[in-house]
């Protein structure tokens, strides 16, 4: 082990999160679709949420065709003194983060700063490289599709979260720690990998000179008026603004214990955005009507690649997963989790489109594959009401 390698992993003992979270995979019949209007159909998946998988709260915002938005809860904020949950409340996004980084970092390639096809080698030289990793072999396409083969740094952390909630790390500590790992190499498979949205973060940075927070501001979360997101400052712990409270448990069905208060740098370009249900929504819909990039870098987005057997015929682009639904055609979107709230969606075929947030992550639950499930059937649900 090299010494930069033993300091990163010394300075990060933080939990693993930040993993694929997804829009709907299809295990069955949707409930409530049949006769019921949409509307009808999200209040009673909110109400299934939290009375069938155990959620201690459930948000959501859906659209219709005509951009006509409506916010939905079930649950309580807090399960000591029940709480309401506020409506439209702040939530942690978890990997919907990583969205927001690849459609900054493809804006930069629409203005020429970068080349989707060019080795990151060219924007962090010397600073991608390990066993089985080589950066002038990887291109960007390839940390945006994560098919790079870079290792994941999530899965050599501390599991523990309780006891590093309140850690900081630097973006280069993760990729160090990373790096402790072996790749695989490029282009030979997908395999979703945080490190993924490290590295694109900072070529962000490296391209513009500016903090990636500030980047991703000024190009993404200003311009489409997303009042309530924010990528959270160096070190801050809270939430700005009316939230529920998230929980989480160390082991499935364990006690849920309130872990809103966190520094997420550890999830950085890969999760650490929070937002609400309305305005996450708003961003993919504003994303696949055309208002954040040029048709050609949109159609880069949703060229997508195989994933996993155990997703359900799911399909990664840049940032963008397709899922297949119960009623014909895909939702696009993406999902996150982080410790305390997990989050998904779509945008459907026909134009409307839904985004569901809870306040733990499925494996806190009791039954955490049946939870996850229960999530991703509510949003097909809704999407083929």
């Amino acid at each position: 082990m090299t010494r930069r390698h033993s300091r990163a992993r010394t300075a990060v003992t933080i939990a693993a999160v930040c993993t694929v979270a997804v829009g709907a995979v299809i295990t069955g019949t949707p409930a409530y679709s049949e006769g019921r209007a949409p509307r009808d159909v999200v209040q009673r998946e909110l109400d299934g949420l939290v009375r069938d998988a155990g959620f201690p709260a459930a948000l959501a915002t859906y659209q219709d065709p005509r951009g006509r938005s409506r916010d939905y809860t079930a649950g309580v904020g807090d399960l000591e003194t029940g709480a309401r949950v506020p409506l439209d409340g702040q939530v942690r996004i978890g990997s919907n983060t990583k969205t927001f980084v690849a459609v900054t970092l493809l804006q930069l390639v629409d203005e020429g700063e970068v080349e989707l096809d060019a080795p990151v080698e060219t924007y962090l030289p010397g600073l991608v490289h390990g066993d089985g990793v080589d950066g002038t072999r990887i291109t960007v396409r390839q940390v945006l599709q994560h098919t790079s083969g870079v290792p994941n740094y999530t899965a050599v952390i501390d599991p523990d979260f309780f006891a590093t909630r309140h850690q900081y790390v630097e973006p280069h500590e993760l990729l160090d720690l990373a790096l402790t790992q072996p790749g695989t190499p490029p282009g030979t498979g997908w395999s979703y990998s945080n490190t993924n949205y490290v590295i694109a973060g900072l070529i962000v940075q490296k391209v513009t000179g500016r903090p990636l927070a500030e980047v991703v501001t000024d190009r993404v979360i200003e311009p489409l008026h997303l009042r309530d997101t924010y990528v959270p400052d160096r070190g801050e712990e809270e939430l700005r603004g009316r939230h529920p409270l998230g929980y989480h448990a160390t082991e499935p069905g364990g006690e849920l214990r309130d872990i809103t208060v966190l520094d997420p740098g550890w999830a950085w370009g890969a999760g650490d955005i929070v937002s609400t249900p309305s305005d996450l929504n708003a961003f993919f819909v504003a994303l696949l009507d055309g208002e954040l990039l040029p048709p050609a870098l949109l159609a880069e987005m949703q060229t997508t690649v195989e994933t996993a057997p155990e997703l359900d015929g799911m399909r990664y682009g840049l940032a963008l997963f397709s899922t297949p639904l119960s009623c014909g055609g895909v939702a696009w979107g993406h999902g996150g989790s982080i410790p305390g709230y997990e989050t998904g969606g779509g945008v459907g075929p026909d134009g409307r489109s839904v985004t569901v947030a809870v306040t733990a992550l499925p494996a806190a639950t009791a039954d955490p594959e049946g939870a996850w499930h229960r999530m991703t059937e509510a949003v097909d649900a809704v999407l083929c009401a």
